[in-house]
């Protein structure tokens, strides 16, 4: 069955719109809750928690879906802003029934979402997901008082998810003598995240962190790591790690000033693990570069393409029981060390490899050398399909015919916004920006 509602990243849109509106989120969060109930065998009250970034709009939807479970017969645990993949962990470490995260991630101020996490800390199978928009079809009807769902403060939560980040660290290494800066995106970690590096021992510089509702990722973060880039030169400092809006991804800047990808950053991670024989395949999404594909090849590593999202990869990684994937855009998945992708514990395995290594990012990075990749963004109407449109697959097809085997094209829609995704990938960077303008073009909806 086709989803309605959930896409690859759970329920997602501009606020004030459907579905993120406030009567839906009750709803969603009185479905959700009806599901959760029949699971649990004990008869008590399930038990979730709930986290959010920093958007304005979390208040209004925190309500919301508190108002919805409590209706159901759910306990309701509040943590306040938390990186999304804190309330993974903190719903695993806490034995609860799930855990909620309400944030658009990446996504500008205006937009949020709804993401749920299983008791184990991963996000929800599509059967689970499908069962709850099953239920939103029916009608609310309100637990009787005795059995409405409580709600209260998680305390400490943030203590708690710094301690866990800090425990994926090696205890023989530290990081005294490091200076970086931590670029938060006025997200979730703003508050997390530098505590996380200076009780390793760096010396830190921050920004975006001072959240007022509205600068979620603007011109901050990983979305936009040219600000880390500078900071990084400006300070004097020896890298840089920038987080997105809930902290999922990872995107990083040396001394130089030069950034480093999630392909990039998961090549340095897949090195270091290769010294330990941790590494039979890694998983990579349609998108991955190239070049990351060819270099795990020489060394004698599968490679396997998901389809875009962390949560294919995620998918695949389980299917084959291996533990180490991503995409480029930074979601990278350590699943020795985390359920799900998680920029700070990320982070934290480059720089232990940096640090068992002695060497640089540059210098660990050097042999992989990226295949210049242009990506156009093209908003179009809800629904639109590319694949029916004959001046888009006339135009991609010429294109596939010029690049022979030197290059890819890729097109797909966003799994969360109205957006057809555009890539093209050559040996020449003008080629590649030149060839993905053309099919760009030739998106008439």
């Amino acid at each position: 069955m086709a989803r309605k509602y959930f896409g690859t990243d759970g329920v997602r849109g501009e606020v004030g719109l459907a579905p993120i509106t406030p009567d839906f989120v009750m709803k969603l969060g009185y479905a959700a809750g009806k599901v959760l109930a029949k699971s649990n065998p004990s008869g008590a009250n399930p038990t979730v928690l709930i986290g959010k970034d920093t958007r304005i709009s979390g208040y209004m939807l925190e309500a919301a879906l508190q108002a919805g479970f409590s209706a159901a017969g759910v306990d309701v645990m509040l943590s306040g802003p938390m990186p999304t993949p804190a309330i993974a962990y903190l719903t695993r470490a806490l034995r609860l029934s799930a855990g909620v995260v309400i944030s658009a991630s990446h996504n500008p101020y205006q937009d949020n979402g709804i993401k749920f996490f299983s008791a184990r800390g991963n996000k929800l199978p599509d059967d689970v997901e499908l069962e709850i928009e099953a239920t939103l079809d029916e009608p609310m009807q309100c637990a009787i008082s005795e059995r409405l769902g409580r709600a209260k403060r998680l305390d400490d939560a943030s203590g708690r998810y710094i301690e866990f980040c800090k425990s994926t660290f090696p205890t023989e290494l530290d990081l005294r003598g490091l200076k970086i800066v931590v670029d938060c995106a006025h997200g979730a970690a703003y508050h997390i995240a530098p505590h996380v590096f200076h009780e390793l021992g760096a010396d830190i510089v921050s920004i975006g962190t001072q959240p007022d509702g509205i600068n979620i990722n603007d011109g901050v973060g990983a979305t936009s790591p040219q600000a880390l880039a500078k900071m990084v030169v400006d300070s004097q400092a020896d890298l840089g790690i920038a987080l997105d809006g809930d902290a999922d991804r990872l995107i990083m800047a040396d001394a130089k000033g030069h950034i480093y990808n999630g392909d990039q950053l998961l090549y340095l991670i897949i090195k270091d693990r290769m010294a330990s024989g941790q590494v039979t395949g890694v998983v990579g999404t349609l998108m991955t570069n190239m070049a990351l594909e060819l270099a795990l090849s020489r060394m004698g590593i599968d490679f396997v393409r998901a389809k875009v999202g962390d949560r294919y990869v995620l998918e695949e990684l389980q299917e084959r029981g291996w533990i180490l994937g991503g995409e480029g855009s930074g979601h990278l998945l350590c699943l020795d060390k985390q359920t799900t992708g998680d920029g700070i514990v990320s982070a934290l395995q480059v720089l232990s490899a940096l640090r068992r290594s002695g060497l640089t990012l540059e210098q660990c990075t050097q042999e992989l050398t990226l295949f210049p990749q242009t990506l156009v963004n093209v908003r179009v109407a809800p629904g639109f399909n590319w694949q029916k449109s004959e001046q888009m697959v006339r135009e991609k097809e010429q294109v596939e015919r010029e690049l022979g085997g030197s290059g890819r094209v890729l097109i797909r829609p966003s799994g969360t916004e109205p957006l057809i995704r555009v890539m093209v990938e050559a040996e020449n960077e003008e080629h590649a920006a030149t060839m993905a303008k053309r099919i760009a073009e030739k998106c008439v909806c």
